[in-house]
């Protein structure tokens, strides 16, 4: 099958890691969720080869990287190299949803094609922003 559709809610329930690539049979990169409580601090880490894409999907997080403390508000991203230290946690007063996304060995350029060559000009007005 050349694709797969969950959600998080059927991927576990209650606080902490909700595994995403293995259940969706993700080989690419790594993905996962992430569900903390209010008020939970999590763990200072770094990588040795993967750099992390951070989503806030729901929720306030603050995060420590490189000495400085940021926080970011639903729909924002937060890109961490590997080795650089850094400390996610929820800042709200609700529950926090991570979407974390992992990879290395750099960008694979744009490699996407059009099933239906008349829909070049929608793609076009996607590209300038007109829905």
């Amino acid at each position: 099958m050349g694709y797969s559709i969950s959600s998080l809610d059927e991927l576990g329930d209650g606080y902490g890691f909700r595994k995403v690539r293995a259940p969706l049979g993700v080989t690419a990169f790594g993905v996962n969720a992430i569900v903390y409580p209010p008020g939970a601090e999590g763990v200072e880490h770094f990588h040795d080869v993967q750099d992390e894409l951070y989503f806030v999907h729901r929720g306030t997080a603050r995060i420590e990287v490189d000495g400085k403390t940021h926080e970011v508000g639903e729909g924002g991203l937060v890109h961490v190299e590997s080795t650089t230290r850094r400390r996610l946690s929820n800042a709200g007063e609700g529950d926090l949803v991570l979407i974390v996304v992992g990879g290395k060995g750099g960008y694979v350029e744009r490699d996407g094609h059009l099933v239906d060559e008349d829909d070049l000009e929608k793609r076009q007005a996607m590209s300038r922003g007109e829905m």
